[in-house]
C-alpha cells in the first residue's frame, strides 16, 4: 500500500474511532502536563517568508522548468528558543505561484542534537497532522498550521522538520528564507521516515517552514526582532546559531526572571523599512510578522541602514530618507502599541569604509547620526538599545570596532553579534502591567 492510500485509510479509521481531536491540548508525553488557565501558544522560532531569488532556488533536479520539489523529501533543522511538550508548525506559501500540496510532514530530534545535519535520532520522529489528516494543501498566498503534537523539545534545542511532496509545487515562484545559515537536505523520493539522508543534495536555505509554536504557561511570551541582514546573521557561522538574537535568547534563558522569553527573528538580508527589496518592506510586514504572531509582548526594531545606504548620496535624498525612516518607526510603534506590544528601538551601527554605503561626503553618515539621535531622544520608543555604542570604534565612531568587523565594514562577526546581544538589558523582558493610556498614541 502506498503512503497516500495508507494515510487516507488511517485518517478515516481515526475519525471513526474518535481519536483525531485537538479542540484542547492533550496531556504532554507521558501525561505530565495538562492545560492550565492562561496557557497559550507562543512562537518559539520564526523565519520571515520571502520570494526565492533565482540564485537561491533548490539545486537540480529539485528545480524544474515549471515546478519544484516533485517527488522530493526536504529535511531542515531549526533552533527553538523556548521548549515545550506540545508543538505545532506553520508552513507558508506566501509567495508561491501555485498551491502547495504537502503529502506528509514530521518533526524529530536531530542526530547529536546538532543544527544542519541530515540524520535524526532513531525513535524520535512524530508525524504531523492537519485537521486530523496527514496531508495538507497550502493555498497560494496563505499558510497552514499543523495540529498540536505531543513532543518534548528542550529550550535552546534544535528541531528537525521533514516534508515529503509527492506532486511538488507546480510553480517556480517559491516561498523560502534564504538567509537560514543552516544546511537543509533534499532527496528524490519518499524518505520521510529515514533516519539519515546522507546522500542528499544540500542548500543553506529554509523552504516553506515559517514558524514553530509551543503551548506555554502564562509566564511565557515572545519578543520579535524586526530587522535586516544584521539580525538575519550575515557574518555569523553556518549551523552554529550565533546571530545576536540567538545569543540574546541563550542569555535570557540563564536568568530565572527571563527564562520563559522566546526570541523570534523576523529579519531578512537586504530588507528595508520603506521599500521592497529582498522581501517586502518592514512597514508592510508589521501585521504579518509581528501582530499576527503568537504570544508577542515585545518588538525590537533594528532596521534602517539599507534605507540610508540605497538612497542617493545627496543632501536632499538623505534628508528625505531620514524623515521617512523616522516616520516609519513612528508608524511601527503606533501599530504595535495598539495591540499592547512594547516597542524598543535599536540604534543603527556604523558602516564607515563599506564600499556600497559609505559616501566620501559623509551624507549617509549624517543620516545615520540623525536617526540615532531621534531613536535615543525622541521618547517614542518604550526603551532604547544602543547597538551603535556597543559596536563602534571609540577612536573612529564612523567605523565598527576592527575585532567585530566581518570584513565588509558593515556586518559583524560572531563576537560583534555577541556584543550586540550583551547590550540588550534583561529588564526589558520582565513581564509588567502596561501603564495607563498605553497605546493611545
Amino acid at each position: 500500500m502506498n503512503r497516500k492510500s495508507a494515510y487516507a485509510g488511517w485518517a478515516v479509521a481515526a475519525v471513526l474511532a474518535g481519536t483525531v481531536a485537538f479542540s484542547s491540548p492533550v496531556a504532554a508525553v507521558g501525561g505530565a502536563t495538562q492545560a492550565g488557565s492562561g496557557d497559550h501558544w507562543v512562537d518559539t522560532w520564526t523565519a520571515m517568508p520571502q520570494l526565492t531569488e533565482p540564485g537561491n532556488m533548490p539545486p537540480a533536479p529539485f528545480t524544474g522548468t515549471d515546478s519544484v520539489f516533485v517527488n522530493s523529501t526536504v529535511r531542515q533543522t531549526v533552533h527553538v528558543t523556548q521548549g515545550g511538550d506540545q508543538l505545532r508548525l506553520r508552513f507558508s506559501n506566501a509567495f508561491g505561484g501555485a498551491a502547495l500540496p504537502i503529502t506528509a510532514a514530521s518533526i524529530a530530534l536531530p542526530a547529536g542534537g546538532a543544527a544542519g545535519v541530515s540524520g535524526i535520532q532513531p525513535g524520535s520522529s512524530h508525524a504531523l497532522t492537519f485537521d486530523g489528516r496527514p496531508s495538507a494543501v497550502v493555498p497560494t498566498g496563505s499558510q497552514v498550521v499543523s495540529d498540536p503534537v505531543g513532543f518534548h523539545v528542550p529550550a535552546g534545542a534544535n528541531l528537525t522538520v521533514t516534508m515529503y511532496l509527492a506532486q511538488g509545487q507546480a510553480s517556480t515562484a517559491l516561498t523560502s528564507h534564504p538567509g537560514s545559515r543552516t544546511t537543509s537536505y533534499m532527496e528524490a523520493g519518499d524518505h520521510l521516515d529515514d533516519t539519515d539522508l546522507s546522500g542528499a543534495a544540500t542548500a543553506d536555505h529554509w523552504y516553506f517552514i515559517s514558524g514553530v509554536e509551543s503551548w506555554s504557561g502564562r509566564d511565557s511570551a515572545a519578543a520579535i526582532v524586526l530587522g535586516d541582514s544584521l539580525s538575519d546573521g550575515r557574518g555569523s557561522t553556518t549551523n552554529q546559531n550565533d546571530r545576536w538574537p540567538d545569543q540574546l535568547a541563550a542569555r535570557l534563558r540563564r536568568d530565572p526572571g527571563t527564562a520563559r522569553v522566546a526570541v523570534d527573528n523576523q529579519a531578512a538580508g537586504g530588507n528595508r523599512l520603506l521599500n521592497d527589496g529582498l522581501g517586502p518592506n518592514a512597514l508592510s510586514r508589521v501585521d504579518r510578522d509581528v501582530l499576527a504572531q503568537s504570544g508577542v509582548q515585545w518588538l525590537l526594531v533594528f532596521e534602517g541602514v539599507n534605507d540610508i545606504g540605497t538612497a542617493d548620496a545627496t543632501p536632499q535624498a538623505q534628508q528625505q530618507v531620514t524623515a521617512d525612516v523616522i516616520a516609519a518607526y513612528d508608524q511601527s510603534i503606533r501599530r504595535a502599541h495598539a495591540q499592547g506590544i512594547r516597542v524598543y528601538g535599536a540604534t543603527l551601527t556604523p558602516f564607515g569604509g563599506n564600499t556600497g554605503y559609505d559616501d566620501p561626503q559623509g551624507y549617509r553618515e549624517k543620516s545615520r547620526e540623525a536617526i540615532n539621535d531621534w531613536i535615543r531622544n525622541s521618547g517614542r520608543f518604550d526603551a532604547v538599545v544602543d547597538f551603535d555604542k556597543a559596536a563602534r570604534d571609540p577612536q573612529n565612531p564612523r567605523n565598527i570596532l576592527p575585532q567585530y568587523d566581518s570584513g565588509d565594514h558593515l556586518h559583524l562577526n560572531p563576537a560583534g553579534y555577541g556584543a550586540l546581544a550583551a547590550a540588550v538589558p534583561d529588564r526589558l523582558f520582565l513581564q509588567q502591567p502596561l501603564p495607563p493610556g498605553f497605546g493611545f498614541n
